[in-house]
């Protein structure tokens, strides 16, 4: 038993505390800066290297980008844009051991009119990052998100795909580029280095006016929850993108999207009713637009890796306010599940790690978006594979009887359904409603939901407003509409596949 008058400082241990002095697991010579996970520490240089390499391997598995095909990198000022950033730069570099063959561009989208910003914080915070921009010697384009009111119906209407390289393998495509670039060499050095400099000081600035800033501000005021207004802003910031790739020639558009950012959209998406698009929303590549492919090249390091990274090695970014900043963690479902993962990931490190492994075995049911698939059966916003076209045994066909039972309860008085059962009428023509009431909303929000997916449709329940939508939307709306109208009525005449093969 313990005496009172015992002394145990003697025969005490003192217990050793785990540190970070730790020898680099790769080199097994230099001591580790930094531990990635349990196991893995890393000194400054194989860290850089670990990182460089997983960088290059994850292009040169999957053999997306052919060399000399022109490539725009969405950077927005965030740790992982400007950490791929840096990563394109370095591989183009002179010193590099095995160089990247592609041509770059960046692109910046200025979502501050959406996020309530004044002019001069959106002037300070692009003034910072275009000081950034300038010293990669990239030509680069900040566009504003104003510029969605100008942009034309085109950008929604399917191309053909038809990359620079399809006639040709990888190998082949690499030999003919080494090729032509030995001759470029031989013939212009000279002159190489003026174009390159020209690159460098070439820059697109898009202007916008106060009709443009008044309308996005419509429209997203017209937008009840912040969850479709977050919906919204990416929907509009990939047209803006896409827009820009195709009238300056890029085939490709790099994504700055990491593990865990790509863990958070996974389960966000479920939650909003994505789930038939997971495989091209989370994937490496996107080929949803068929001319322009969306590739995501960071989307094996997780934030704890980029960070170390930008830390270790003088990456700069730009902190921009967002429309999720410093806002609760229920004010939307991403911003809810962002801090449900996050949380979980401090106790459970291999939280996200499990779900990315997820997302990569999943696979779209759907057909191949390509040129010959008809524009109708896209959604008209994300430009998906229509998920709506569900057997009558569905849960989506359950919702939409849920939904129409609970709507039939408060519609179901005897002076409206004999008014709206009256073609050509609305329900109050006679108080002076007209076609710009809200018989004539409701109509066109009805007309516009055929021709969006089910997350889609939810966004669009959220508004108040359906025309505050940019002009270009409305119009590939009506095309689509005329479109299915015009089939309808021609429909008598048409063969059938059946048909076909039984004569």
């Amino acid at each position: 038993m313990c005496q009172v008058d015992e002394e145990y400082s003697g025969h005490l241990e003192r217990r050793s505390v785990p540190g970070v002095s730790k020898t680099c697991v790769k080199c097994k010579e230099s001591t580790a800066v930094l531990i990635i996970r349990l196991g893995d520490a890393f000194c400054r240089s194989c860290f850089k290297e670990y990182f460089v390499h997983k960088f290059r391997a994850m292009l040169g598995k999957n053999r997306v980008i052919f060399p000399g095909e022109k490539v725009l990198l969405a950077v927005s000022g965030g740790p992982a844009s400007s950490s791929m950033l840096a990563q394109v730069q370095e591989g183009l570099s002179r010193d590099a051991p095995k160089k990247l063959r592609f041509v770059p561009g960046i692109i910046y989208i200025d979502e501050g009119g959406a996020c309530g910003q004044s002019a001069e914080e959106r002037e300070k915070a692009v003034a910072l990052l275009e000081n950034i921009l300038r010293k990669t010697g990239f030509p680069y384009y900040i566009v504003p998100l104003e510029q969605v009111f100008g942009l034309p119906d085109s950008v929604l209407e399917p191309v053909s795909c038809s990359p620079e390289g399809s006639g040709l393998s990888y190998k082949a495509a690499v030999v003919q580029y080494i090729q032509q670039n030995e001759v470029k060499q031989r013939h212009s050095e000279s002159a190489g280095e003026e174009a390159q400099d020209a690159m460098a000081r070439l820059s697109v600035h898009s202007q916008y006016g106060p009709e443009h800033r008044q309308a996005l501000e419509r429209l997203f005021s017209s937008l009840k929850t912040l969850t479709a207004k977050e919906d919204m802003l990416q929907t509009l910031r990939q047209h803006l993108i896409l827009h820009t790739a195709r009238i300056s020639g890029y085939s490709k558009v790099m994504m700055g999207d990491s593990c865990t950012r790509l863990a958070i959209k996974l389960l966000s998406n479920i939650s909003l009713g994505r789930g038939a698009a997971l495989a091209a929303d989370t994937g490496f590549s996107d080929p949803r637009y068929g001319d322009v492919v969306i590739v995501r090249p960071m989307r094996d390091y997780s934030s704890k890796e980029i960070a170390f990274y930008n830390r270790l090695f003088g990456v700069q970014s730009v902190f921009i306010p967002g429309l999720d900043t410093k806002v609760p963690d229920k004010a939307s479902i991403q911003r809810l599940t962002e801090s449900f993962i996050i949380k979980l990931q401090a106790d459970f490190p291999s939280t996200v790690s499990t779900i990315y492994r997820t997302s990569e075995k999943l696979h779209t049911a759907c057909p191949p978006l390509n040129s010959s698939v008809e524009p109708a059966v896209k959604c008209l916003l994300c430009l998906c594979a229509l998920d709506t076209k569900a057997d009558e045994a569905s849960a989506f066909q359950a919702i939409l009887l849920s939904e129409r039972l609970s709507v039939g309860k408060a519609q179901s008085d005897p002076p409206s359904s004999t008014t709206a059962g009256s073609p050509g009428q609305s329900c109050c023509q006679e108080s002076g409603c007209g076609a710009g009431g809200c018989c004539s909303t409701s109509r066109a929000s009805a007309d516009l939901k055929s021709l969006l997916c089910y997350s889609c449709r939810l966004t669009m329940k959220d508004m108040t407003a359906v025309d505050s939508l940019p002009q270009y939307i409305m119009l590939e709306a009506e095309k689509r509409q005329r479109r299915a109208q015009m089939k309808q009525e021609i429909s008598e005449f048409l063969l059938e596949d059946a048909d076909d093969d039984q004569e």
